[in-house]
């Protein structure tokens, strides 16, 4: 009989995984903080530092270019599921969760009429124990609802067969439902098996070289008052004489006539700072940044070339095409075990996860072909056609250009 860590272990648990979670929302909202870690520059100037949006970058970056299509042999009829739940905000929105918090879940109950209705809840707010064989959860807790302060005012209780709702600590009520697994799935990005939870895309490495920048900017923000208003000196002066300092700084003529022994006062300016270490070593943390995230410097704003082709600019983004392709595989089985647990709630059976073998998920290209890479692929398809007749059709065609056939 299967043993359960109960509502009580898997609410401790979604606590001590909230703070992470949280952070990098913060980083993602460019709400984080600067870490700054000497006392030269005073408290009350940190307000000074610029926010940057290079996490937000890369999380979006990626993001935009994994896009859900549909369900091919879709036996079970999961488009019309997915279609009335929102089904063009609904996959990106999970995916973008994913990628910030490293997993997501969606959340499955039924409308009135016994039809099932699909929810995204972020990684602080639900969490757990995972089935690493099909990947579902064997029991799964959640946070439906907070109040203005961020306490749970509903919380969710997931089991094979039913689901548990908690206000204030006390059974409010009790779901059945004919599905094999909890009504709570996850959607996973890069899962492996020291980390079945999968990781973040803002990784440690990325929030580190943001705080490098952040104070880098920190720093030229200081330096630029220097370097707009250089420091002056004047030496010789007598001490009885009397001189407004900023009236001086600011005064286009100033006069200074000899004392009682002819000596005159020397005029002096210190060297002026250069602002070029500082956007040499922001440079720095763009080229790290870029490299951790497999962005380019253009992408973070740095422009370094001649605007590219489209094939140009797919070779620069060769480690970026790999991830959305490896994200395609985990985030389109998470999605395909939605649809099931959807599909038996829907005709209330408890049908078996293999009967769906035959249906795949479909996306878009991570890279949509210009005038001239259609071309390309026309003349390629051509004689490859030519010489095994039917290898290309409207399907697979589709899959490479993302440009939908004429009925």
């Amino acid at each position: 009989m299967e043993q359960y860590w109960g509502r009580e272990y898997l609410k401790n648990r979604l606590m001590l995984k909230r703070s992470r979670v949280l952070l990098r929302y913060r980083y993602y909202e460019m709400k984080n903080g600067i870490s700054y870690f000497r006392s030269i520059i005073p408290r009350e100037f940190m307000w000074m530092a610029e926010t940057l949006g290079w996490c937000a970058k890369a999380v979006d970056a990626l993001a935009d270019r994994i896009s859900f299509r549909e369900f091919k042999n879709d036996n079970f009829d999961l488009n019309t599921i997915f279609s009335m739940n929102n089904g063009d905000i609904l996959p990106d929105s999970a995916v973008l969760s994913a990628l910030i918090s490293s997993c997501c879940f969606v959340y499955i109950t039924e409308d009135a009429s016994g039809y099932p209705r699909l929810q995204v809840i972020d990684g602080g707010n639900a969490t757990g124990r995972k089935d690493p064989i099909t990947g579902m959860l064997k029991e799964g807790f959640a946070v439906i609802s907070r109040d203005k302060y961020g306490n749970p005012e509903l919380e969710a209780y997931f089991l094979p067969g039913r689901t548990e709702y908690y206000q204030g600590g006390k059974m409010v009520r009790v779901d059945d439902n004919p599905a094999p697994y909890p009504l709570l799935v996850p959607i996973i990005y890069r899962p492996d098996a020291m980390r079945p939870f999968g990781h973040s895309r803002i990784s440690r490495a990325c929030m580190g070289l943001m705080q490098g920048a952040l104070r880098t900017l920190l720093r030229s923000e200081v330096s630029a008052e220097f370097y707009s208003f250089p420091q002056k000196y004047v030496t010789g002066l007598s001490q009885d004489a009397e001189m407004d300092s900023w009236k001086a700084f600011i005064s286009s003529f100033l006069k200074f006539t000899k004392d009682d022994s002819g000596d005159s006062p020397k005029l002096g300016q210190f060297t002026q700072q250069s602002m070029s270490p500082y956007t040499e070593q922001l440079r720095t943390f763009a080229a790290l940044f870029a490299g951790e995230s497999g962005l380019t410097l253009d992408d973070l704003g740095f422009v370094t070339d001649n605007p590219s082709s489209a094939e140009a600019i797919k070779a620069s983004h060769e480690n970026l095409r790999l991830a959305a392709r490896k994200a395609q595989k985990t985030f389109g089985s998470g999605l395909l075990n939605v649809g099931y647990l959807a599909a038996c709630v829907r005709d209330g059976f408890a049908y078996q996860r293999q009967q769906l073998y035959l249906t795949k998920v479909a996306w878009e290209p991570v890279f949509e072909p210009d005038a001239a890479m259609l071309s390309g692929i026309g003349d390629g398809i051509g004689k490859i056609n030519q010489a095994v007749p039917g290898y290309f059709g409207k399907g697979n065609l589709r899959d490479m250009t993302g440009v939908e056939p004429e009925e």
